[in-house]
């Protein structure tokens, strides 16, 4: 299992959790439905506002749902931060992660904090509460 994604994606992701720490930032990358290609970064509002926690805000939920409904594409990447632990799904997001196909991406910015500096990217799968680690492949564009 190896995400495949572009280093401009990864980029805009590390940015959004730089940008929001010390809270937590999430958001999803949608990918035509069935294709596994990150495409459409979607930075979202963490409703929770926290540095330990995100939320997806319902309302702006539904509406992500019915536009990548119209658009016939899927969540292929749920990204979040944490700002002051490492990269790796904690409980709470391990019984929120309800997207058996999607990517879990983690950014830690506990070394780097708002500034430019290390950052942890890490990828994983999260089934049934079973948490598998995955390759990160990154791409400078898709082919074909």
């Amino acid at each position: 299992m190896t995400l495949r994604i572009t280093t401009a994606l990864r980029d805009a992701i590390v940015e959004h959790a730089r940008r929001d720490h010390p809270d937590e930032a999430c958001g999803v990358i949608a990918g035509p439905a069935g294709s596994d290609r990150p495409e459409r970064f979607i930075p979202m509002l963490n409703a929770a506002r926290s540095p330990t926690f995100y939320e997806f805000d319902s309302a702006d939920l539904l509406k992500l749902y019915r536009e990548m409904d119209d658009r016939d594409e899927e969540p292929v990447v749920v990204y979040h931060s944490h700002t002051a632990t490492e990269a790796y799904p904690s409980r709470t997001d391990i019984s929120y992660a309800s997207e058996p196909a999607a990517h879990y991406v983690l950014v830690s910015t506990a070394e780097c904090g708002n500034d430019e500096g290390p950052v942890s990217f890490r990828s994983f799968r999260i089934v049934d509460g079973e948490v598998t680690e995955e390759d990160v492949d990154l791409v400078e564009a898709y082919q074909g």
